[in-house]
């Protein structure tokens, strides 16, 4: 179990996957999330659901995103 002090360092706290997807795709786009992350989820058909349902099954994915949201939007 993680400590309170752990938590509030934790640049992802409180920060939901949907708020990540929908700052990504207001700053870059659909098109060019593909571009730069090479996933099926914003090639064919992106939405913010299916990206959601696809992210939470998907780890490696999910921590791809966030290192991107974290590198460009919460600079």
């Amino acid at each position: 179990m993680q400590s309170m002090t752990e938590n509030i360092n934790n640049p992802m706290h409180g920060i939901k996957l949907q708020q990540i997807i929908e700052d990504l795709e207001k700053h870059f786009g659909w098109e060019e999330l593909d571009k730069r992350m090479k996933m099926n989820c914003f090639a064919s058909d992106p939405s913010i659901k299916s990206t959601l349902k696809f992210l939470r099954k998907t780890e490696w994915a999910r921590e791809k995103v966030e290192k991107l949201w974290l590198r460009e939007i919460k600079k």
